[in-house]
């Protein structure tokens, strides 16, 4: 919790000096600020929240699996929430990954019930967070700058707060390593790298749609996985794991290639585009 704090606090300090230089822009503090933000902030403090403490509870490899579901979570959101239509390849697709991470998740050795409750929280948080940034991000109201950093403003205090009182804060006070160069160089790096996965999400939400940012996410994950496999200690193969894997990169992959053959198509004129 105390990373995702750093996390935060670093997102707040760039985009602040940055707005201070003119090198961003975006919207001063005023009252109707938290009215256009909402439900984000909360969106945001949980999906980080649950995806840290989920990371700490499961294998690395099984985590990146069950990360998939956020995949039909913001399809069904942007469906219900912004109206988007989707072909049936696309949706094929998007159930080819879900089968995927089924066989994987079926196969688990390690299984961890409060870790899978923790994912799949964060599967739920991270679908809606998509969504809605991407409804916010209206360059005429926040932007996408202003949603980065008043989302972050808003939660790092709640956030401290939350900290305090379940002994995180009481932890890291009391860590040893503080004068480890090191680790202070690595959490730092984790501070930065954090704030670099959120400003990338955001920028690739903008640009695209949250079902292309999921599932873009899904098939960096599986490199993950695989590197998962090799490093790390924690992972225990079994034949049905590996085929679920395989099986989530074939349909992330399809989608890419749907996505990119339908944005290159060439738009049919409209009826004024006709009569001109």
């Amino acid at each position: 919790m105390v990373l995702g704090i750093g996390q935060m606090a670093t997102t707040i300090l760039i985009l602040y000096v940055s707005k201070l230089n003119k090198i961003i822009h975006f919207p001063d503090f005023d009252k109707s600020i938290p009215v256009k933000l909402f439900p984000l902030p909360l969106l945001y403090v949980g999906n980080h929240i649950s995806g840290l403490t989920s990371t700490s509870k499961l294998s690395l490899p099984m985590f990146t699996v069950l990360r998939k579901f956020t995949i039909p979570l913001t399809l069904l959101l942007e469906i219900i929430i912004l109206g988007k239509r989707y072909s049936l390849g696309i949706i094929v697709s998007v159930f080819t990954i879900i089968l995927g991470a089924f066989i994987a998740a079926g196969s688990d050795l390690s299984f961890n019930l409060e870790g899978y409750t923790f994912v799949l929280l964060n599967d739920i948080f991270t679908a809606a967070n998509g969504v809605y940034t991407k409804q916010k991000m209206d360059p005429k109201e926040l932007g996408k700058y202003g949603v980065l950093f008043y989302n972050a403003y808003f939660m790092v205090i709640p956030t401290m707060i939350i900290s305090f009182s379940t002994g995180d804060l009481q932890q890291v006070t009391d860590f040893k390593h503080w004068t480890n160069l090191l680790f202070l160089f690595q959490f730092l790096l984790s501070c930065f790298l954090g704030f670099l996965l959120m400003y990338s999400t955001v920028l690739c939400s903008h640009y695209n749609s949250a079902l292309t940012t999921s599932v873009v996410g899904a098939i960096k994950n599986i490199s993950i996985a695989y590197i998962g496999m090799l490093v790390g200690g924690d992972y225990i193969f079994s034949i049905l794991n590996f085929i679920g894997l395989n099986i989530c990169m074939v349909g992330g992959l399809r989608y890419s290639f749907l996505t990119l053959r339908d944005n290159n198509k060439p738009k049919q004129p409209t009826d004024v585009e006709n009569t001109s």
